[in-house]
């Protein structure tokens, strides 16, 4: 399954997405995690080069809107010419880590953004209390 396909089955994917806090890889669980708040959603975006190391790092505060608004200068200070991929990731502060239909819209519109430039969207990680959605993991990239 990928990005433009239907959803399909809600509960196989989330059984297959979800990874528990205790499972977490290195970046989920010291990098990523503990820049989150239950006080509102927040952006994360990483950039690698082709070693897969970090290259650069962005945040961006969701706005009001409910919609993807990454501002232009965030992605010009994100993305340079040794960026190979991005990893994207958000918080819910709800607890629900199941992807809305702007999470999908907004992937989808990422991951055509950087397509064209050689950029490859890793993942988009979905954060809650208890452990994050993987994109990736869920077969939607």
């Amino acid at each position: 399954m990928n990005l433009s396909d239907p959803l399909g089955n809600g509960a196989d994917m989330a059984a297959t997405g979800f990874v528990r806090c205790a499972d977490e890889d290195d970046v989920a669980r010291h990098l990523l995690r503990p820049s989150f708040s239950n006080d509102g959603e927040t952006v994360q975006l990483l950039a690698f080069d082709g070693h897969a190391r970090l290259i650069s790092a962005e945040r961006v505060e969701a706005t009001l809107s409910g919609r993807c608004a990454i501002p232009p200068t965030r992605w010009r200070r994100l993305l340079g010419p040794a960026v190979t991929g991005v990893l994207m990731a958000h918080n819910h502060p709800s607890g629900v880590a199941w992807p809305s239909e702007g999470d999908l819209a907004c992937t989808r519109a990422v991951s055509r953004f950087l397509r064209p430039m050689g950029i490859d969207l890793f993942d988009h990680l979905i954060f809650v209390d208890s452990g994050h959605f993987s994109f990736r993991r869920a077969h939607l990239l």
